[in-house]
Protein backbone atom coordinates (compact mmCIF):
# COMPACT_ATOMS: atom_id res chain seq x y z
CA UNK A 1 0.00 0.00 0.00
CA UNK A 2 1.15 3.45 -0.61
CA UNK A 3 -1.25 6.03 0.34
CA UNK A 4 0.99 7.78 1.98
CA UNK A 5 3.71 8.24 -1.30
CA UNK A 6 4.37 12.13 -1.84
CA UNK A 7 3.15 13.03 2.20
CA UNK A 8 5.67 13.95 5.36
CA UNK A 9 4.66 13.13 8.84
CA UNK A 10 6.43 14.30 12.12
CA UNK A 11 6.73 11.39 14.76
CA UNK A 12 7.66 12.40 18.15
CA UNK A 13 9.24 9.21 20.35
CA UNK A 14 9.92 7.64 17.56
CA UNK A 15 12.84 5.58 18.69
CA UNK A 16 10.92 2.99 20.64
CA UNK A 17 7.43 1.55 21.12
CA UNK A 18 4.28 3.04 19.87
CA UNK A 19 5.96 5.83 17.93
CA UNK A 20 8.74 3.51 16.80
CA UNK A 21 5.61 1.28 15.28
CA UNK A 22 3.83 4.24 13.65
CA UNK A 23 6.84 5.72 11.86
CA UNK A 24 7.71 2.07 10.53
CA UNK A 25 3.94 1.51 9.56
CA UNK A 26 3.92 5.03 7.66
CA UNK A 27 6.93 4.12 6.06
CA UNK A 28 5.61 1.05 4.50
CA UNK A 29 3.01 2.91 3.11
CA UNK A 30 5.14 5.83 1.62
CA UNK A 31 5.39 8.50 3.60
CA UNK A 32 8.39 11.02 4.04
CA UNK A 33 8.84 11.12 7.96
CA UNK A 34 10.60 13.15 10.79
CA UNK A 35 11.37 11.41 13.87
CA UNK A 36 12.11 13.43 17.14
CA UNK A 37 13.40 11.54 19.80
CA UNK A 38 15.80 11.77 22.60
CA UNK A 39 17.85 8.92 22.46
CA UNK A 40 19.67 9.61 19.43
CA UNK A 41 21.49 6.33 18.86
CA UNK A 42 17.79 4.52 19.25
CA UNK A 43 16.52 7.20 16.64
CA UNK A 44 19.62 6.37 14.21
CA UNK A 45 18.71 2.69 14.43
CA UNK A 46 15.21 3.20 13.53
CA UNK A 47 16.03 5.47 10.75
CA UNK A 48 18.67 3.29 9.35
CA UNK A 49 15.94 0.43 8.95
CA UNK A 50 13.48 2.95 7.20
CA UNK A 51 16.09 4.11 5.23
CA UNK A 52 17.30 0.46 3.80
CA UNK A 53 13.54 0.20 2.57
CA UNK A 54 14.21 3.32 0.87
CA UNK A 55 11.90 6.20 3.16
CA UNK A 56 12.81 9.43 2.77
CA UNK A 57 13.68 10.00 6.93
CA UNK A 58 15.42 13.07 8.88
CA UNK A 59 16.31 12.88 12.26
CA UNK A 60 16.26 14.82 15.23
CA UNK A 61 17.47 14.03 18.68
CA UNK A 62 15.99 16.41 21.03
CA UNK A 63 14.16 16.56 24.67
CA UNK A 64 10.56 17.32 23.68
CA UNK A 65 10.37 19.36 26.90
CA UNK A 66 12.45 21.74 25.70
CA UNK A 67 10.32 24.09 23.68
CA UNK A 68 13.22 25.78 21.51
CA UNK A 69 14.58 22.77 20.59
CA UNK A 70 11.71 21.21 19.46
CA UNK A 71 9.96 24.16 17.72
CA UNK A 72 13.46 24.26 15.48
CA UNK A 73 12.77 20.85 14.83
CA UNK A 74 9.47 21.11 13.85
CA UNK A 75 10.33 24.13 11.85
CA UNK A 76 13.50 22.67 9.89
CA UNK A 77 11.10 19.49 9.37
CA UNK A 78 8.75 21.78 7.37
CA UNK A 79 11.46 23.58 5.72
CA UNK A 80 13.27 20.63 4.37
CA UNK A 81 9.82 18.68 3.21
CA UNK A 82 8.06 21.98 2.05
CA UNK A 83 5.18 20.58 3.56
CA UNK A 84 3.20 18.50 6.21
CA UNK A 85 0.64 16.26 6.26
CA UNK A 86 0.35 14.71 9.72
CA UNK A 87 1.93 14.96 13.13
CA UNK A 88 1.81 12.29 15.97
CA UNK A 89 2.98 13.43 19.34
CA UNK A 90 3.57 9.91 20.93
CA UNK A 91 6.86 11.01 22.87
CA UNK A 92 5.97 10.46 26.82
CA UNK A 93 7.36 9.50 30.40
CA UNK A 94 6.33 7.02 33.32
CA UNK A 95 8.56 7.77 36.05
CA UNK A 96 8.96 5.32 39.33
CA UNK A 97 9.22 8.79 41.47
CA UNK A 98 5.94 9.81 39.96
CA UNK A 99 4.32 7.02 41.60
CA UNK A 100 5.00 7.71 45.47
CA UNK A 101 1.90 7.38 48.17
CA UNK A 102 0.54 11.32 47.89
CA UNK A 103 2.25 12.17 50.99
CA UNK A 104 5.92 11.46 49.94
CA UNK A 105 4.74 12.39 45.72
CA UNK A 106 7.68 14.25 43.91
CA UNK A 107 6.57 17.56 42.73
CA UNK A 108 9.71 17.87 40.72
CA UNK A 109 8.77 14.03 39.10
CA UNK A 110 5.44 15.36 38.70
CA UNK A 111 6.64 18.44 36.43
CA UNK A 112 8.81 16.70 34.50
CA UNK A 113 6.38 14.20 33.37
CA UNK A 114 3.91 17.24 32.91
CA UNK A 115 6.41 19.21 30.81
CA UNK A 116 7.34 16.09 28.14
CA UNK A 117 3.71 14.27 27.75
CA UNK A 118 1.60 17.47 27.79
CA UNK A 119 3.11 21.01 27.09
CA UNK A 120 5.94 18.44 24.95
CA UNK A 121 2.69 17.71 22.42
CA UNK A 122 1.41 21.03 22.87
CA UNK A 123 4.59 22.81 21.80
CA UNK A 124 4.71 20.22 18.39
CA UNK A 125 1.44 20.61 17.59
CA UNK A 126 1.45 24.11 17.63
CA UNK A 127 4.33 24.67 16.00
CA UNK A 128 3.20 22.47 12.73
CA UNK A 129 -0.69 24.00 13.08
CA UNK A 130 0.00 26.68 10.04
CA UNK A 131 1.84 23.67 7.26
CA UNK A 132 -1.21 21.37 8.74
CA UNK A 133 -3.77 23.86 7.71
CA UNK A 134 -2.16 24.65 4.55
CA UNK A 135 -2.07 20.61 3.68
CA UNK A 136 -5.71 19.95 5.66
CA UNK A 137 -3.69 17.32 7.94
CA UNK A 138 -4.40 15.45 10.82
CA UNK A 139 -2.65 14.77 14.20
CA UNK A 140 -2.85 11.96 16.51
CA UNK A 141 -2.08 12.10 20.01
CA UNK A 142 -1.00 9.55 22.19
CA UNK A 143 -2.87 9.31 25.67
CA UNK A 144 -3.29 6.36 27.66
CA UNK A 145 -6.77 4.44 29.43
CA UNK A 146 -5.07 6.68 32.53
CA UNK A 147 -6.17 9.34 30.80
CA UNK A 148 -9.87 7.85 30.35
CA UNK A 149 -10.20 6.97 33.86
CA UNK A 150 -7.28 7.36 36.97
CA UNK A 151 -5.12 3.94 37.63
CA UNK A 152 -1.76 4.03 39.69
CA UNK A 153 0.36 4.91 37.16
CA UNK A 154 1.63 7.77 38.60
CA UNK A 155 0.30 11.38 39.49
CA UNK A 156 1.94 13.37 36.63
CA UNK A 157 1.29 10.73 34.44
CA UNK A 158 -2.44 9.96 34.94
CA UNK A 159 -2.47 14.21 35.07
CA UNK A 160 -0.83 14.60 31.96
CA UNK A 161 -2.79 11.70 29.76
CA UNK A 162 -5.91 13.31 31.16
CA UNK A 163 -5.04 16.79 29.91
CA UNK A 164 -3.98 15.27 26.44
CA UNK A 165 -7.76 13.97 26.26
CA UNK A 166 -9.00 17.42 26.93
CA UNK A 167 -6.51 19.22 25.15
CA UNK A 168 -7.03 16.58 21.77
CA UNK A 169 -10.78 17.47 22.01
CA UNK A 170 -10.28 21.34 21.85
CA UNK A 171 -7.61 21.11 18.93
CA UNK A 172 -10.20 19.20 17.48
CA UNK A 173 -13.19 21.85 18.21
CA UNK A 174 -10.76 24.96 17.18
CA UNK A 175 -8.27 23.14 14.33
CA UNK A 176 -11.19 21.47 12.77
CA UNK A 177 -12.80 24.48 11.57
CA UNK A 178 -9.51 24.84 9.66
CA UNK A 179 -9.86 22.00 7.82
CA UNK A 180 -7.11 19.88 10.32
CA UNK A 181 -8.73 17.02 12.18
CA UNK A 182 -7.10 15.96 15.69
CA UNK A 183 -7.83 12.24 17.21
CA UNK A 184 -6.25 11.06 20.80
CA UNK A 185 -5.71 7.22 20.93
CA UNK A 186 -5.77 6.08 24.40
CA UNK A 187 -3.50 2.89 24.74
CA UNK A 188 -3.83 -0.10 27.75
CA UNK A 189 -1.21 -2.40 28.63
CA UNK A 190 1.53 -2.64 25.79
CA UNK A 191 4.21 -4.54 25.67
CA UNK A 192 6.85 -2.46 24.34
CA UNK A 193 9.95 -2.73 24.78
CA UNK A 194 10.07 -1.28 28.34
CA UNK A 195 7.44 -3.54 29.33
CA UNK A 196 7.37 -6.56 27.16
CA UNK A 197 9.63 -8.71 29.73
CA UNK A 198 7.22 -7.26 32.32
CA UNK A 199 3.88 -9.23 30.75
CA UNK A 200 5.99 -12.58 30.61
CA UNK A 201 6.30 -12.88 34.29
CA UNK A 202 3.29 -13.56 36.97
CA UNK A 203 2.35 -9.65 38.05
CA UNK A 204 2.74 -8.76 33.97
CA UNK A 205 -0.26 -11.93 33.61
CA UNK A 206 -1.97 -10.64 36.82
CA UNK A 207 -1.85 -6.94 35.81
CA UNK A 208 -3.76 -8.19 32.24
CA UNK A 209 -6.17 -10.96 33.47
CA UNK A 210 -8.88 -8.14 33.65
CA UNK A 211 -8.23 -7.64 29.73
CA UNK A 212 -11.45 -9.18 27.74
CA UNK A 213 -8.67 -10.20 25.42
CA UNK A 214 -6.55 -11.93 27.87
CA UNK A 215 -3.09 -10.43 26.34
CA UNK A 216 -1.40 -6.81 26.32
CA UNK A 217 -1.34 -4.92 22.93
CA UNK A 218 1.32 -4.69 20.70
CA UNK A 219 2.76 -1.25 19.49
CA UNK A 220 1.92 -2.62 15.71
CA UNK A 221 -1.42 -2.47 16.84
CA UNK A 222 -1.47 0.71 18.36
CA UNK A 223 0.07 1.76 15.27
CA UNK A 224 -2.77 0.75 13.00
CA UNK A 225 -5.15 2.56 14.95
CA UNK A 226 -2.81 5.89 14.70
CA UNK A 227 -2.42 5.33 11.23
CA UNK A 228 -5.72 5.23 10.04
CA UNK A 229 -6.96 8.14 11.92
CA UNK A 230 -4.20 10.09 9.79
CA UNK A 231 -5.26 8.74 6.72
CA UNK A 232 -8.19 9.60 4.22
CA UNK A 233 -9.97 6.39 5.38
CA UNK A 234 -11.12 8.38 8.25
CA UNK A 235 -11.55 11.83 6.70
CA UNK A 236 -14.63 12.33 8.52
CA UNK A 237 -13.28 11.21 11.98
CA UNK A 238 -12.62 14.23 14.64
CA UNK A 239 -12.13 14.90 18.13
CA UNK A 240 -12.68 11.72 19.14
CA UNK A 241 -10.76 9.63 22.07
CA UNK A 242 -10.66 6.12 21.24
CA UNK A 243 -9.00 3.44 24.02
CA UNK A 244 -7.40 0.62 22.09
CA UNK A 245 -7.07 -1.47 25.32
CA UNK A 246 -8.25 -4.94 24.50
CA UNK A 247 -11.51 -3.88 26.29
CA UNK A 248 -10.49 -2.88 29.24
CA UNK A 249 -12.01 0.08 29.41
CA UNK A 250 -15.47 -1.72 29.20
CA UNK A 251 -15.42 -2.91 32.22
Amino acid sequence: MTRFSGKYFIVSGAASGIGRATAERLSEEGASLALIDLDALLLEQVAGRLREDGTEVLTFACDVSDNNALKSAVNKAIDTFGSLHGVVASAGVNLIADREPLAQASLEAFDQVLSINLRGSFVLIQSAMNALIESQGAVVTVSSTAGIRGHGAGWGYTASKGALVALSQMLALECGKQGVRVNCVCPGAVASEGMGAFFSTENGAAYTRHVPLGRPGLPEELAGTVVHLLSEDSAYTNGQVIAVDGGATVL
